[in-house]
C-alpha cells in the first residue's frame, strides 16, 4: 500500500448493514496506524484473557519471508501482503501490494503488484523463495505510472487458479482507501505474464462493498466471493459466480434475505457478516470453509470454519489466530501493526500457515511479510 501524498512511511438472520461511510483519501500512515491506536493508548489488547486449556491454540511465528537478505536480490526489500496460490504447473505464487527496493516505504523503484515463486517445504518450515516473475528483479505485473492522473496505485486482492489459467482481482486506487474502479487479470502461463480480461467493477457496487474481495472455487462448479470495502468500515458480502462466467461482471449472484426472513441467491446482498475488515482469504480446506481475515476493529487477524460460505457465518466456529500488540511488546501470538494473514497452499485446519504482513507506519521499517502458524484450528 502507497499514498503519495505523505511521504511519512505507513499502508442466521442478517443485522441491517452498518452505515456506509464515504471514502476518503487517507495518508499513506494513517490507514494502518487507525488500527493499533487503541494498543498505543493503553494495554487492553496486549494481552487477551486466556481460553480454556482444554482448547488451545498452538501459534509460533516460523520466519520473516521478505526483507534484507530475504528478498533484497529480488530489488524488493520492502513489500506487503503476499497473497498466495497454487499456479497451474505446482508451483506457489505469491502476489504482493506496493514493493521498494530499499527496506523501507518510499525507497525506490516502486512497484505493484510484484510476484514471487515459492516452495512450502512442509509444516513448520518456512517458504523458500525460487524466482520472481520478471525475471533476475521482480517486476510490476503489467506496465503502468504510479500517482499518474487517474489513480496512484494498483494492489492485490485475491488470486485464484481454475484449470491452466490464473485469475487475480485488483483494486485501482487513488490514494488509499479511495479505489477508483476493481479489475480481474488472467494469467495462461502460470503467472509469467498477465493481461487484462475486461471484467471491471464499479467502485460504489453494492454500496461499496465490492471492492476488497476474496474467492474461491467449489466442488459444485462455482466460485464463491467474500466481499467488502477498502475503508475498513463496512460488513461483507456473498456472491457466486460459475467458474466458466468469472470475468463477466453481471454473472455474479448476490447472496441475500428477502422477505420473510428467506434466504436466496439473486436476492439483493445482505451483508452475512458484520464488523470492520480489512483483508480478506476464503479457501476450503479438509472438506470444510477456512475464512481468514484482518479485525480493523478488534485489532486482530481471526479465522472461522463453516460447512459452506452460504451458511450462517455468525454462528460459525471462531477464533483469533493472532492479536495486535504494541511495540515493544510482542511474542509469536502478538505482533505490532499487523494487517493481511492468507492461507499458504499446503495448510490444513489442524495446522494452518498464513502471511502476514507487518508496517512500521511511524518509522517505515518492519514493512515485510512473514509466516505464522496455527495448530489447534480443527479441535
Amino acid at each position: 500500500m502507497h499514498d503519495s501524498t505523505d511521504s511519512t512511511p505507513g499502508g442466521g438472520a442478517a443485522r441491517p448493514p452498518q452505515r456506509l461511510i464515504r471514502p476518503v483519501h487517507l495518508s499513506r500512515a494513517g490507514f494502518l496506524r487507525a488500527a493499533a491506536t487503541a494498543a498505543f493508548a493503553g494495554t487492553p489488547l496486549l494481552r487477551a484473557p486466556a481460553r480454556a486449556a482444554a482448547d488451545p491454540l498452538h501459534v509460533a511465528k516460523v520466519a520473516d519471508l521478505t526483507g534484507p537478505g530475504l528478498t533484497d536480490r529480488f530489488r524488493m526489500a520492502a513489500t506487503d501482503l503476499g497473497v498466495p496460490a497454487r499456479t497451474p504447473d505446482g508451483r506457489l505464487l505469491f502476489v504482493f501490494g506496493d514493493t521498494f527496493e530499499e527496506a523501507r516505504v518510499g525507497g525506490g523503484w516502486w512497484r505493484s503488484p510484484v510476484a514471487l515463486y515459492g516452495r512450502f517445504a512442509g509444516p513448520g518450515r518456512p517458504v523458500v523463495w525460487t524466482g520472481a516473475v520478471g525475471g533476475r528483479h521482480a517486476r510490476q505485473l503489467w506496465p503502468y505510472d504510479h500517482d499518474n492522473p487517474e489513480y496512484s496505485t494498483v494492489l492485490p486482492s485475491d488470486v485464484i487458479t481454475l484449470g491452466d489459467t490464473m485469475y487475480l482481482h485488483v483494486m485501482v486506487n487513488k490514494g488509499l482507501g479511495n479505489v477508483v474502479r476493481t479489475e480481474i487479470w488472467r494469467s495462461d502461463d502460470s503467472g509469467a505474464t498477465w493481461a487484462p480480461t475486461g471484467a471491471v467493477f464499479a467502485p460504489d457496487l453494492h454500496g461499496g462493498m465490492f471492492q476488497l474481495l476474496t474467492w474461491a472455487l467449489g466442488d459444485d462448479g462455482y466460485v464463491y466471493v467474500l466481499s467488502t470495502g477498502f475503508q475498513r468500515d463496512k460488513p461483507v458480502i456473498l456472491h457466486r459466480v460459475r467458474s466458466d462466467r468469472l470475468t463477466v461482471p453481471g454473472a455474479y449472484e448476490p447472496w441475500g434475505r428477502a422477505a420473510g426472513d428467506r434466504w436466496g441467491w439473486g436476492n439483493p446482498p445482505t451483508p452475512v457478516l458484520d464488523g470492520t475488515f480489512g483483508e480478506l482469504c476464503l479457501r476450503p480446506l479438509d472438506g470444510r470453509w477456512l475464512l481468514t481475515w484482518f479485525n480493523q476493529g478488534d485489532y486482530r487477524i481471526e479465522g472461522l470454519v463453516a460447512d459452506h460460505p452460504a451458511a450462517d457465518l455468525r454462528t460459525a466456529h471462531r477464533r483469533t489466530l493472532l492479536r495486535g500488540t504494541s511495540w515493544g511488546h510482542e511474542d509469536d501470538a502478538h505482533v505490532a501493526q499487523l494487517y493481511g494473514g492468507y492461507v499458504i497452499p499446503g495448510s490444513t485446519l489442524d495446522d494452518l500457515h498464513l502471511s502476514v504482513s507487518q508496517w512500521n507506519t511511524k518509522e517505515g521499517w518492519p514493512y515485510r511479510v512473514m509466516q505464522f502458524r496455527v495448530r489447534g484450528l480443527a479441535r
